[in-house]
């Protein structure tokens, strides 16, 4: 029996997953703390691209769906869980959407409810493969949900000179996409908006295309601020700022009878977590050398 896409919403209290947004909030912007305040020590050794300013994107669009390791190999550029529903990340640009579209097309084909979410940056319009990939979506109506996260920058690169279009959703508008576009950073009002377009994937039978604002605090690689390179200014972040997602959702929580005690709990809680997984990590030992080909090929069982 064919699943409902709508049954994959994670049955969670419709009106209130104000402090579950809250931790995942909370948590991304933590470990990215933790990781800026120990990469000077050179353990890490990988480069690392931060999300610092952009978790509402990410926490609610991964919130809103189901759910579905790489032993230390690549770093941050190559992560996979595929326990977790994560097929793979990918270093080069837009790469790994036309893998959610192939997903897409099995889930289809197995009848098992399930969609597919690709989440790229507005760089990845630049692409051919991502055009391909919505092309290809859109004809064969599979339930993907595309995800554009558009801080406005591919690298230090500004969209007015490297995309010949004004508005990325009205040139989505011209496929078979159902598209919805916001530049809130209220987490919850994301949230509200992924449902929608999760649901439009089931009711409509048709890929759905998220385009999100959103603004990057950090370089585009490594842990230093960028306001120095010319290329935007201080006065910009600080407007954004403003309207910083985790301090928006931590006066929400206070609003709705929260107390600063109860949720100073949560933070804690959230902070012993991270040491911890810290000191794990520290503690661990280097993987054998005979694991270093290990997953470069198909190994049957």
């Amino acid at each position: 029996m064919k699943k409902s896409v709508t049954e994959t919403l994670k049955n969670k209290t419709e009106n209130r997953p104000g402090l579950d947004l809250y931790r995942k909030l909370y948590l991304i912007r933590q470990a990215e703390r933790l990781i800026i305040r120990h990469y000077p020590e050179d353990q890490m050794k990988t480069p690392m691209h931060m999300s610092m300013g952009q978790e509402a994107t990410a926490t609610a669009v991964c919130h809103a769906l189901v759910t579905g390791s790489a032993s230390g190999r690549a770093g941050s550029m190559h992560l996979a869980a595929p326990d977790k529903g994560l097929l793979c990340t990918s270093a080069v640009v837009a790469s790994s959407i036309p893998l959610a579209v192939g997903a897409a097309f099995a889930n289809k084909r197995k009848g098992n409810g399930r969609i597919a979410c690709a989440f790229f940056g507005d760089g990845a319009l630049e692409e051919g493969v991502f055009w391909e990939s919505l092309n290809a979506a859109s004809v064969m109506k599979l339930p993907v949900l595309f995800v554009c996260e558009d801080n406005g920058l591919a690298i230090h690169t500004k969209q007015d000179v490297r995309q010949g279009f004004k508005s990325i959703t009205e040139v989505v508008r011209n496929f078979e996409c159902s598209t919805f576009q916001s530049d809130s950073t209220d987490v919850e009002v994301l949230y509200r908006l992924v449902r929608q377009a999760v649901e439009a994937i089931g009711s409509e039978g048709r890929p759905s295309f998220l385009h999100l604002k959103c603004y990057r605090y950090l370089d585009h690689i490594g842990i230093q601020e960028d306001f120095d390179l010319g290329y935007r200014s201080k006065e910009e972040f600080e407007e954004w700022f403003k309207r910083d997602t985790i301090a928006l959702q931590r006066k929400r929580l206070l609003s709705q009878g929260w107390s600063e005690a109860e949720l100073a709990e949560e933070e804690e809680k959230i902070n012993r977590h991270l040491e911890k997984s810290l000191r794990n990590a520290q503690a661990a030992p280097f993987p054998p050398s005979e694991d270093l080909h290990r997953g470069v090929f198909y190994e049957t069982h």
